[in-house]
């Protein structure tokens, strides 16, 4: 193999284990753009993945725009622990749902759509109102990096990554107090817990906590809405996330949890380690890849691929054949907007896809037009759906 193909091969690994750099995604962007290199590019999926693109059925042409809309899409996103594959594949999923013959990001042609869109609407941000025990309300996103405040000999501050830390100070007054997180929709946070444990907050929902866990026989939250939990492990002192329908067991596991209150079910998914799920009328033990739901029925566990469950903390939008209106209500949510659906306004139909969400929403709109059966306008914060 010669320097150049040395050095398309080097690129490629370092991208798929994550530690390419800025200008290593454009290189191999540009790899991935030259036909030259369209057989290389195909030998190194199908050699380190074991999953050639035959088993997906697609065509030269969808191979090629698969590939090249996934770094396309990947150059300014980072993301944690998922590998290039399970990209490759979400993307191919998207052209095996027939049933509407959908391609959500694969190659089509440059002419924009006739959409009425009066406005548009930029992404979610970092953004959330941290309550401390004494009332007051402190704007996140106002706040420069530094020391925000100093409750139960804990110190409370904001990184450069505008996430909030809660870092122990000395062994606490002894007085039990009670911070709270809230997000808004169109807005994202990530607090660290006195313990270590880590907690991405999606939009719409908030997260109740003491400020010390010290001479407690537990580490008690409130969640919700949604929430990523990575637990730190701690045996003697169990981790209990409360919600309105369930309550959720750990010592030391990373999961994610969907409480919302305009969901017809709440869902558990569980990433690392084991949790014990309870609700008022009975308990099950998950494994890693099982996602508990709860809803009037009782309460069911599946296996499933956690990867769009936890998407949004990547900050994408990651669909794989799901219902229409379960992700209308996510994008609801990021871009804070209503959605009203006129009297002819598909119902039942599925669709998938993969898409970065620091796009503006006319971009997603835009993708889901392409299935021809729904369509859109953007007015003000409403996003009217029609046939």
């Amino acid at each position: 193999m010669d320097k150049t193909n040395n050095r398309l091969r080097e690129i490629f690994n370092l991208y798929a284990d994550q530690k390419a750099s800025e200008e290593e995604k454009y290189e191999l962007w540009d790899y991935v753009n030259d036909p030259v290199f369209a057989n290389e590019i195909e030998e190194l999926i199908s050699n380190d993945y074991k999953r050639p693109h035959q088993e997906c059925g697609l065509t030269e042409y969808q191979k090629s725009a698969v590939l090249r809309n996934v770094f396309q899409h990947q150059t300014h996103i980072k993301r944690t622990k998922v590998r290039l594959w399970s990209i490759i594949t979400a993307a191919a999923s998207v052209l095996l749902v027939a049933s509407i013959g959908f391609y959500f990001y694969v190659a089509y042609p440059t002419t924009d759509l006739k959409i009425d869109y009066v406005n548009d609407i930029a992404p979610g941000k970092n953004k959330a109102t941290l309550t401390l025990a004494s009332g007051e309300k402190i704007p996140i996103d106002e706040l420069k990096p530094g020391k925000i405040a100093t409750q139960s000999g804990v110190r409370i501050f904001k990184n450069k990554d505008g996430q909030i830390i809660y870092e122990i100070a000395d062994n606490g007054s002894g007085k039990l107090e009670y911070n709270t997180l809230t997000t808004i929709r169109g807005e994202q946070m990530q607090v660290r817990l006195p313990d270590g444990s880590l907690v991405f907050l999606n939009a719409a929902s908030s997260l109740k906590y003491p400020t010390s866990f010290n001479n407690l026989k537990d580490r008690r939250v409130e969640l919700s809405g949604e929430g990523y939990f990575e637990i730190s492990k701690d045996k003697t002192h169990p981790f209990i996330i409360k919600t309105a329908k369930q309550k959720v067991e750990v010592l030391g596991t990373h999961f994610n949890i969907n409480a919302y209150a305009d969901e017809p079910a709440l869902r558990t998914t569980l990433l690392e380690g084991s949790i014990k799920l309870s609700t008022a009328d009975t308990w099950k033990i998950l494994k890693p890849n099982e996602q508990a739901t709860v809803s009037n029925n009782g309460v069911t566990v599946q296996e499933v691929d956690p990867s769009e469950t936890v998407s949004w903390k990547n900050n994408e939008f990651l669909f794989k054949n799901d219902d229409f209106r379960t992700n209308m209500r996510k994008i609801a949510r990021w871009y804070n907007v209503d959605i009203v659906y006129e009297s002819d306004a598909p119902e039942n139909f599925r669709f998938g896809g993969f898409l970065s969400r620091t796009r503006n929403l006319s971009t997603v709109l835009r993708l889901m037009e392409k299935t021809g059966i729904v369509r859109f306008r953007i007015d003000g914060r409403k996003v009217y759906v029609s046939k």
